[in-house]
């Protein structure tokens, strides 16, 4: 079977770029940052993407074009070896397990969108709206339409259905950002939430906040999870991967710092006395519980209708997001089974989704309507559901592990040079380069060993409510 390929690689920096640009950056950061030093956070974070952050994508970019394969095929024909296809098969169930929890969170999403645009902001502000509605029956039809739209993409392959989604969804995501920022600092207020996400204060970086801040530079930028290995597996032989990776860097960061510049503000417009510590760095909590109580407040200044709207337009840009970001998680086990199986994609999209969307079914009734699904494990001294079950573990736990082991295996055993070679196909300046040597010296020695401590701490965080470290 021909493989796939991106028509540009604008194509491949966009759908890269949709995969990295997901909630986390969007509403997460701009709080994690304020609450951690504000410009002194983000300039760490930018520190972490690039230095550490950048090495990884590229090895993963090189990877996936050299073998023209999805991470099980590269590690399997590289690796030669039953160990390392153990690894490949990881780097397939994790995205596909990730891909589970965050179909139930894009449903949510295109819940609340949807009750914005009916105008219902009554509901979700209510402090009991978001239980509600995620316990309800309407959450299936939301469902239903999100995997119909998630299906109908990827159905049309790399350049008529990914490349063609992303194309049209990143500039209308970027733009929509954009507006929703030059509105925001309008409000009466805006500039002290500017001040709070702005003003460095070096202080407070703890070593606790910088394992912080590496995570969520890590994790933002969808590495370890096969991503940018299935998508460099479309790139074209001679594009510039060095510059495509620096690119996708720099617009995550970019939407990052622009989430700041809208979530802070808006913040304080609402409640200028609000305490920066009582605002939760969950996304869950953040845009379905406390955001929502600002688009009601919006009604004194521009009515009802008026805040529906920016409400409805608020939502419709994180729907961007999420949705951009579940395309990218699932193409990861579906690109395997075509490849592995020789299934066309839509018999590989039937049969991996019909488990996934069981697996979400789940997940969603595992919030209280059934019992046993809300209560499945205790571990760390707290009960967990099933959905915690999923994001600990695969989320959580097993990311910084792939991270480690991808590094060990493109230096180790797919060998530096290998590596240089492929990146230097389409970027000859690479070759003997200062960043040339950066890169084969931190995936060799610094990242991995940090990507180990990290994936250790987790697991003792985590299961054994035990933090190793600070």
């Amino acid at each position: 079977m021909k493989r796939e390929q991106f028509s540009s690689s604008l194509g491949f920096i966009l759908a890269a770029a949709g995969s990295a640009v997901g909630i986390g950056n969007l509403v997460a950061f701009p709080v994690m940052a304020s609450k951690n030093g504000g410009a002194a956070f983000l300039i760490m974070y930018a520190i972490f993407v690039f230095f550490i952050c950048l090495p990884v994508m590229l090895a993963e970019m090189s990877l996936g074009r050299h073998t023209r394969q999805n991470p099980l095929g590269a590690y399997t024909q590289i690796g030669q070896n039953r160990a390392w296809r153990t690894v490949g098969w990881l780097s397939v169930i994790t995205p596909f397990m990730i891909g589970v929890f965050y179909l139930v969170i894009t449903v949510w999403i295109a819940g609340y969108l949807g009750k914005a645009v009916l105008g219902q902001l009554d509901q979700l502000a209510d402090p009991e709206g978001f239980n509600v509605f995620i316990n309800s029956n309407e959450l299936f039809v939301y469902m239903a339409l999100v995997v119909g739209l998630t299906f109908l993409i990827l159905q049309g392959g790399v350049k008529k259905g990914i490349e063609k989604a992303t194309t049209v969804l990143m500039p209308t995501l970027f733009i929509m950002l954009i507006a929703l920022v030059i509105y925001v600092l309008t409000l009466d207020n805006a500039m002290l939430g500017v001040k709070f996400f702005l003003i460095p204060d070096f202080t407070k970086l703890t070593g606790e906040v910088l394992n912080g801040a590496l995570a969520q530079a890590f994790f933002s930028l969808s590495l370890a999870m096969g991503i940018l290995i299935t998508y460099g597996s479309y790139i074209q032989k001679h594009d510039n991967i060095v510059s495509a990776g620096k690119t996708v860097a720099g617009l995550s960061l970019l939407v990052a710092a622009c989430s700041g510049l809208l979530i802070l503000p808006a913040v304080f417009s609402f409640n200028p006395d609000i305490q920066i510590a009582e605002l939760s760095e969950s996304s869950i909590g953040m845009i379905f519980m406390f955001l929502p109580k600002i688009f009601l407040a919006l009604q004194a200044d521009i009515g009802y209708f008026g805040a529906s709207f920016v409400a409805a337009f608020f939502f419709l840009l994180v729907f961007f997001a999420a949705m951009t970001s579940l395309v990218s998680i699932i193409e990861v086990p579906v690109a395997s089974v075509m490849d592995g199986k020789g299934l066309s994609r839509r018999k590989a999209l039937y049969t991996l989704g019909a488990v996934m969307v069981a697996l979400a079914v789940v997940s969603a009734l595992s919030f209280g309507r059934i019992d046993w699904l809300s209560n499945i494990l205790n571990y760390g001294g707290n009960n967990k559901s099933f959905f915690d079950l999923v994001y600990d573990m695969f989320y959580e736990t097993i990311l910084p592990l792939n991270g480690f082991l991808l590094c060990l295996f493109v230096v180790y055993r797919w060998k530096a040079h290998n590596l240089d070679k492929e990146i230097a196909d389409g970027n000859p300046g690479f070759a003997g380069s200062v960043l040339q040597k950066y890169v084969n010296f931190s995936l060799g020695t610094f990242i991995p060993l940090i990507l180990l401590i990290i994936f250790v701490n987790t697991v003792s965080t985590i299961y054994f409510g035990k933090n190793l470290l600070f």
